[in-house]
């Protein structure tokens, strides 16, 4: 199990990303945009969101931090774009700790299975911070 930071940006990931890994001299990994995705009729992906980064994750002097940028129409507030990431291979214990946070928060959204984790949603606890879960399977990563 980990906590990793995820950071988001407004339209300016790429550019983000790129100059992260240029300063710590590592890797681009997991980089998907929105458009990247498999479509979904049901919930048609506006032009604009095709070239934003939905994901993408740089090993920063050995620990994990992710990128994306907000999808449209979405509030973005500098400097309150930080979230942390529980990303474990458990899913006992990832449903465990987003029912602990979730007590007095509110629920961006419940955790559920999608296209990339078996388990994955988002809150903010009762204190103001924002949490992303997701289950870690084999051959996948977050």
């Amino acid at each position: 199990m980990a906590v990793d930071v995820y950071l988001n940006f407004n339209g300016n990931c790429r550019e983000a990303v790129e100059f992260y890994a240029q300063v710590f001299g590592t890797e681009i990994t997991n980089f998907t945009t929105f458009g990247d995705n498999p479509p979904n009729p049901e919930y048609p992906l506006p032009e604009e969101a095709k070239n934003l980064v939905m994901h993408a994750r740089l090993n920063i002097l050995g620990s994990n931090i992710m990128f994306s940028d907000v999808f449209p129409g979405m509030p973005f507030i500098e400097g309150n774009n930080i979230s942390l990431a529980v990303v474990s291979k458990n899913m006992d214990e990832i449903t465990t700790l987003f029912h602990k946070l979730k007590e007095g928060g509110t629920i961006g959204m419940e955790l559920q299975e999608t296209f990339w984790s078996k388990a994955y949603g988002q809150l903010k606890d009762k204190l103001g911070i924002l949490w992303q879960f997701s289950h870690e399977s084999e051959g996948t990563s977050v």
